[in-house]
């Protein structure tokens, strides 16, 4: 990545916040608590870009201009609503899954081998 590369993100990164903060407040909090969520067990992909938090922006402006509350956008169930929205995508926490599932399998493989 070069140096271009970086600045080139740090400009569209403060643009896409620029475009949260002139979200309603009520907008703004969901976002940020939709952002924390990904953050934590959201898509793997969600670090390579911004697409997901820009195209919720863009929902969100689109809900906020026809005078929408922002739950009537997301529902009331705001994790589900974050969920549907990365069904398909490899999380953090299917990682963690599948890596537990495999530490057992692997220990319960080893226990059996012992008693052998």
């Amino acid at each position: 990545m070069s140096i271009r590369d970086i600045i080139e993100g740090k400009k569209e990164w403060r643009a896409h916040v620029a475009r949260v903060k002139a979200l309603p407040k009520d907008y703004q909090i969901v976002y940020k608590e939709m952002q924390k969520y990904f953050f934590k067990v959201g898509p793997v992909e969600l670090t390579d870009g911004t697409d997901l938090l820009s195209g919720i922006v863009d929902l969100f402006e689109e809900g906020a201009a026809q005078g929408k509350d922002v739950l009537d956008v997301t529902g009331s169930d705001v994790a589900a609503f974050c969920d549907e929205l990365i069904k398909d995508s490899d999380t953090y926490a299917d990682i963690w899954q599948e890596a537990a599932d495999q530490e057992v399998n692997r220990a319960m493989k080893m226990s059996q081998d012992k008693r052998k």
